[in-house]
C-alpha cells in the first residue's frame, strides 16, 4: 500500500511532515483561491456543490452538528451553508493553518449574510478539541490527503462522530485511460509551472501531484475506512475520476 500519510520532501517523520504541510499552506494562503480556480477552470466549485448536495438531509436538520475539517479558506463551508436552514447551528470549520483561516475569514466578514453561520477553529485534524460522539457530519475537501497519518485521521473522525454519523472525504484521484494520460501531463508538468508563476513558489504545486500519486487508490482507501470502523463505505468519481467523494457511516465501537 502507498504511504500511510503525507510526506513532503525532506520530512523525516510524522511531526516534521505535519509541520512542513502547515508552513506550506500558511505561505500560499494569499493566492490559494485564485490559483485553485485557475488551475481547475472553476470545476472545483461544481465539486463542492455536489458534495454538499450529497449530505443535504443532514444539513437540512437545524440541530445537526457539522464539521468541515481541513477547511482551508472556507469554500466547502460556504457550499454547505447554502443547504443550511437560516436558524441552524453554525457549521464548524477547522484547519491547522492560521494563514488559511485568516484568508477564509474575509469571506465571512461583517458584510456577509453567512457571518453567524460558521465558526472557525484552528485545530489539528489528528487531535480535535471536540467531545467524543458530538458530530453528525464531518466533511473535508482536498485536505485529508495532507494528513501525516491517514489511519489516525480516520480514527479521530470516528471518535468525534455520533454512532450513525456520516463522513465525506473529497479527494483527487488518478483517472485511467486516455483522459488519465492527458491529466497526468497537465498535473505533473503544466500545473507546477502555472503555480510557480502565480504563487512565486515551486514546492507547493510540485508537492500536489506527488501527494496525489502517493495517496491510496479508491479500493485501498475504502479498506482503510472499513478497518477504522466505518460501514457503507463508498466512492463516487467526479469528472472522469479526476476527483471523487468517499462516504461512510460511523458504526459503534464493538
Amino acid at each position: 500500500m502507498p504511504t500511510t500519510g503525507a510526506k513532503p520532501k525532506g520530512a523525516q517523520d510524522e511531526s516534521h511532515a505535519a509541520e512542513a504541510v502547515q508552513q506550506m499552506f500558511d505561505a500560499i494562503a494569499p493566492r490559494y483561491d485564485l490559483l485553485n480556480h485557475v488551475l481547475s477552470a472553476n470545476i472545483d466549485r461544481l465539486w463542492w456543490r455536489r458534495t454538499a448536495r450529497q449530505f443535504s438531509s443532514v444539513l437540512a436538520d437545524p440541530n445537526s452538528a457539522v464539521l468541515d475539517i481541513c477547511c482551508g479558506t472556507g469554500d466547502l463551508t460556504m457550499a454547505l451553508l447554502k443547504r443550511r436552514p437560516h436558524n441552524a447551528r453554525p457549521i464548524l470549520g477547522a484547519d491547522f493553518s492560521h494563514g488559511m483561516l485568516r484568508r477564509g475569514a474575509l469571506k465571512f466578514g461583517a458584510d456577509r449574510p453567512n457571518r453567524s453561520s460558521a465558526i472557525a477553529l484552528e485545530a489539528d485534524a489528528l487531535h480535535l478539541p471536540l467531545r467524543s460522539g458530538s458530530l453528525d457530519l464531518i466533511v473535508t475537501a482536498f485536505g485529508f490527503r495532507n494528513l501525516a497519518n491517514y489511519e489516525a485521521g480516520l480514527r479521530e473522525f470516528h471518535r468525534v462522530l455520533k454512532p450513525g454519523g456520516q463522513l465525506g472525504i473529497l479527494e483527487f484521484s488518478e483517472p485511467g485511460g486516455p483522459i488519465g494520460k492527458l491529466y497526468a501531463l497537465y498535473f505533473r508538468r503544466v500545473l507546477p509551472a502555472i503555480g510557480r508563476v502565480i504563487c512565486g513558489k515551486d514546492g507547493p504545486y510540485s508537492y500536489l501531484p506527488a501527494s496525489v500519486g502517493a495517496f491510496p487508490s479508491p479500493p485501498e482507501m475504502l479498506a482503510l475506512m472499513q478497518h477504522a470502523g466505518y460501514s457503507n463505505c463508498d466512492w463516487q468519481p467526479y469528472t472522469f475520476g479526476i476527483a471523487g467523494l468517499y462516504t461512510a457511516i460511523r458504526t459503534p465501537v464493538v
